[in-house]
């Protein structure tokens, strides 16, 4: 039986380039780094350096790289909303 392969690239999308990804491209790329996120729970004898490790791995460094960037997202648009409300209280 074939492997099923992943398209999805090899580092994290910008924000403006997954904006124009397909949506069945999207939620493929959302399940394999939902996969990597389960196996790694399991935590029994992984094997990192063969096997499906290296890609689980790759795929768990990618699910960290994609949350940090949302969280940066998150963070610039909290900031911005909290000085526009202290603004707003200034002007009062």
């Amino acid at each position: 039986m074939a492997t099923k392969t992943i398209a999805r690239p090899r580092t994290p999308v910008s924000p403006a380039g997954s904006a124009h990804q397909d949506p069945a491209n999207l939620l493929e790329n959302t399940l394999a780094q939902l996969e990597a996120l389960l196996w790694v729970c399991h935590g029994e004898d992984i094997d990192w350096c063969s096997g499906e490790g290296p890609r689980q791995l790759d795929n768990l460094l990618w699910l960290a790289a994609e949350l940090a960037r949302k969280a940066g997202e998150l963070f610039q648009a909290s900031e911005k909303a909290r000085c526009g409300a202290l603004e707003d209280g200034h002007r009062r």
